[in-house]
């Protein structure tokens, strides 16, 4: 399977999705929470996002859905070249699909020996053999404790510097060897996926493309449409957090002369909700999803 979609009943319950609507799934991948949402949408319109040319073969045959191929920190542009003025409710699920770890040759996971890419659109230009072999140490040491949060940044980045002065990491084997001293313990897969998490993150600058989704989008939400974000990692979750809480992604609460919080949305959920452990049992890679949802107040 392409992707087991995380919360799908909880998300599409908290997208209130209302017949006749126009939605988006910012995240298409295998098209499970498209797939929910067409199920309630009635005569509405869908509106689905994904740079990954593999998801585009998942699209399935319906005249309310529209698949764009492309990254949704463009959606703004995309939704106003193709005449969309408004819409009732966004959905985005942060994580990385199935498909992606699953395959070797896309580079994701440490569980094969294959070449360094991790590019979500593969004719991004980087790939993360290229941040290896061509960033300074001090930005890879940056990288790996900001995106990865890596204890040991600084002796993860001089392994790497030093390692490529022998020959270019161009596989997951190269990679695992040069680093082999730094790694806790024999074969701790948590470091592992920190350090492939950073790698990952600064390839498709998904931070970024996080932060300018959510403003362009917020801007086609009418008053009472519903935004529901699955996040992985505390990065991106403090973001989403953020930006619901506040309306700005730094946090920084704003508020009227008499005190009412200034901010276009308001959470839905007080906290968090995540997968039970029926969801994770069946599908581990769940296990750290959080999903948040925030209803637009202001036009």
């Amino acid at each position: 399977m392409y992707h087991h979609p995380v919360l799908l009943e909880e998300s599409l319950n908290g997208l209130d999705i209302q017949k006749g609507g126009t939605y988006i799934d910012l995240t298409f991948g295998g098209g499970g929470h498209s797939a929910g949402i067409l199920e309630r949408l009635g005569k509405g319109k869908l509106i689905a996002f994904d740079q990954d040319p593999d998801a585009e073969k998942n699209t399935m045959k319906d005249r309310r859905l529209l698949f764009i191929r492309g990254n949704f920190r463009y959606a703004r542009n995309y939704l106003r070249f193709h005449g969309i003025t408004s819409i009732n409710g966004a959905l985005a699920d942060l994580g990385v699909s199935s498909h992606h770890f699953d395959v070797a040759e896309r580079g994701f996971s440490f569980r094969f020996d294959s070449q360094i890419d991790m590019r979500m659109n593969p004719e991004s230009p980087q790939t993360a053999a290229d941040i290896l072999n061509q960033y300074t140490e001090e930005r890879l040491r940056d990288l790996f404790k900001r995106y990865g949060e890596v204890r040991n940044a600084g002796k993860l980045a001089s392994a790497i510097c030093y390692s490529r002065l022998q020959h270019k990491l161009e596989t997951t084997g190269h990679l695992l060897e040069a680093i082999r001293d730094c790694i806790p313990g024999k074969w701790n897969r948590k470091y592992l996926a920190k350090v492939f998490q950073a790698l990952r993150i600064e390839v498709n600058a998904e931070l970024e493309s996080l932060v300018e989704m959510l403003k362009g989008v917020s801007g086609f939400m009418q008053k009472g449409s519903r935004f529901a974000i699955i996040t992985y990692h505390s990065l991106e979750d403090r973001i989403v957090k953020n930006y619901f809480r506040s309306g700005n992604v730094e946090g920084v609460v704003e508020k009227d002369f008499y005190g009412n919080v200034s901010s276009p949305f308001v959470p839905v959920n007080k906290n968090v909700i995540q997968p039970g452990a029926e969801e994770i049992e069946q599908n581990p890679r769940a296990r750290s999803a959080k999903l948040r949802i925030a209803e637009k107040i202001q036009d």
